[in-house]
């Protein structure tokens, strides 16, 4: 089984490459499953109901979310009835939505995708450690793909996590900052991970934003409002490929043979 996941898609240039190049890449690496991050999708801050279905429509099968799922407005009536958009599973009990979902892949694997956020540096949320165990316990047992994205500012944060996961998920990513890392690897228990998976979207600014208003705020300190740059537009993803020999991890999860990141421009 091979998997697509997206980092963080920013603002219109991140939509226009996913819509440039997602096709060619499902063809060419043979892919059975597309997940993304949207968080990020409308204007660099949320996503529209509009946004999601757009994306839906290119052929991501799950999206996921973080601490700007929120953002608009107009996607607290939405959520509840769209399942495959996912926010963090360790937010409020009482927010709309929900953070996992079990579907089944084109091949038809059944596959899960659960959302966490971290705690370091970004508003206080339920344990994501202990929301893990208990929303892993909710996925059937036949369920022979689970990814987790860990939505988190801190490398040791997203690290840890991973480690506490290894052989209990096929694959945890790491989103929000925007900036991939080069640490991807399968870890012992058959567990793939990469602390940053980076960003979809324009890289001549900073994580995204045109650079000139957030220079300014460095060095004035005063409010400002940050726009969407709009050069250099890269999208960053991970290839993961699991071994579809009947190998399993202590959960009976499939193990992964490999993940690979790949980073594309705009055509």
């Amino acid at each position: 089984m091979r998997i697509l996941f997206i980092g963080d898609i920013v603002g219109s240039p991140g939509r226009h490459i996913v819509q440039e190049r997602l096709g060619d890449i499902v063809e060419n690496h043979q892919i059975d499953l597309v997940i993304a991050n949207g968080e990020n999708s409308a204007s660099g801050f949320g996503i529209t109901p509009k946004i999601a279905e757009e994306l839906f429509g290119l052929g991501i099968e799950v999206l996921t979310g973080g601490n700007h799922s929120w953002d608009r407005k107009e996607i607290l009536e939405y959520m509840p009835h769209q399942p495959r958009l996912l926010r963090p599973a360790n937010f409020a009990p009482a927010n709309p939505g929900s953070g996992l979902f079990v579907g089944e892949s084109n091949n038809g694997l059944q596959f899960a995708v659960l959302n966490l956020q971290g705690r370091v540096f970004l508003p206080s949320n339920d344990d994501p450690f202990k929301r893990a165990d208990e929303e892993l316990a909710k996925i059937p047992s036949g369920v022979a793909f689970v990814l987790v994205d860990f939505h988190a500012e801190t490398t040791s944060e997203k690290i840890a996590l991973g480690w506490y996961l290894d052989g209990r998920v096929t694959a945890v990513v790491g989103t929000h900052t925007h900036v991939a890392t080069a640490d991807e690897r399968v870890l012992p228990k058959g567990t793939a991970y990469i602390t940053d998976v980076g960003m979809t979207g324009p890289h001549d600014g900073v994580i995204g934003m045109d650079r000139y208003g957030i220079v300014k705020k460095f060095l004035d300190g005063l409010p400002a409002r940050f726009e969407v740059a709009t050069g250099d537009i890269q999208m960053n993803a991970v290839l993961i490929e699991t071994n579809d020999s009947g190998t399993r991890n202590e959960a009976g999860r499939l193990r992964a043979k490999q993940i690979e990141r790949l980073r594309l421009l705009i055509d």
